[in-house]
């Protein structure tokens, strides 16, 4: 057998590519409302999930174990941050091993922000359902466990659901959790996978760069695989899903909807 040849010609023409969440990925707006409410300087634990891909977006700073963000979060407050904290969690994470943590937290009058990322599956490792889908491993309707009435009964001081791709209602729900100075808040950002979304069947219009453009670059930062910088301003691909978070980010209205889409 031949030996291989090192691919150094590879190496050096293509460019890095980093983690990713998957264009229209509703973390990834959750993930952007936390960064811009708590700031570079908090400290943010997280979790084993699809959710540990946005670790460049500056809101993962530790990555352990199913269920550790929350317990990690703790810890860190008590051993002395005087800090805001923000963990976050997924929502299969949570049910099958976060609820610990977060009752101890509660004990414990942790003062500390969970974030938990509910995109109803467990998205890591293949779209499995979980108790709060309703739905059992071999397809039979079940009872769907509550996550939200889960969170208020361990007792935390602050519990509210919002749909991430509503950027002003997030970033509000992300200010009153900050601000809860009673305790423990959670945040529960729920919207399906976009990836299960597609899959039932659901097709929202695509949105597209007009001559608004100035190319500051703020919808290119935010990270979707489905934004480019092509010639001086941003430009839309065909990997678009219509999840229209970019367009409430553009500070010069340069991102609509494609409104002539079938």
């Amino acid at each position: 057998m031949e030996e291989p040849q090192p691919l150094t010609e590879a190496d050096e023409i293509l460019p890095p590519r980093p983690p990713a969440l998957c264009p229209g990925c509703s973390h990834r707006a959750a993930y952007y409302a936390m960064k811009q409410v708590f700031g570079a300087d908090a400290i943010f634990p997280s979790d084993i999930g699809c959710y540990t891909l946005a670790v460049d977006m500056g809101t993962i700073d530790t990555c352990l174990c199913m269920g550790a963000s929350i317990n990690l979060a703790s810890g860190i407050r008590f051993g002395g941050e005087h800090r805001d904290i923000c963990c976050s969690i997924g929502d299969s994470t949570f049910l099958h091993n976060g609820m610990p943590g977060l009752l101890n937290a509660v004990y414990n009058n942790a003062k500390i922000t969970v974030t938990i990322l509910d995109n109803l599956t467990t998205a890591m490792t293949g779209h499995q359902p979980h108790p709060g889908t309703g739905v059992t491993a071999t397809g039979d309707k079940t009872k769907s466990v509550s996550i939200e009435a889960l969170a208020n009964a361990l007792g935390a001081d602050f519990v509210e659901t919002v749909g991430p791709y509503d950027l002003n209602a997030t970033l509000e729900t992300f200010r009153k959790a900050k601000e809860c100075q009673e305790g423990l808040s959670v945040v529960i950002a729920k919207q399906a996978c976009i990836t299960n979304a597609r899959r039932a069947g659901v097709r929202r219009k695509p949105f597209r760069v007009n001559d608004n453009c100035v190319g500051c670059g703020e919808c290119v930062d935010f990270g979707c695989p489905a934004i480019e910088f092509h010639e001086d301003r941003a430009r839309i691909n065909s990997l678009c899903t219509g999840c229209g978070v970019c367009a409430q980010i553009c500070p010069s209205d340069a991102i609509e909807e494609v409104v002539n889409v079938k």
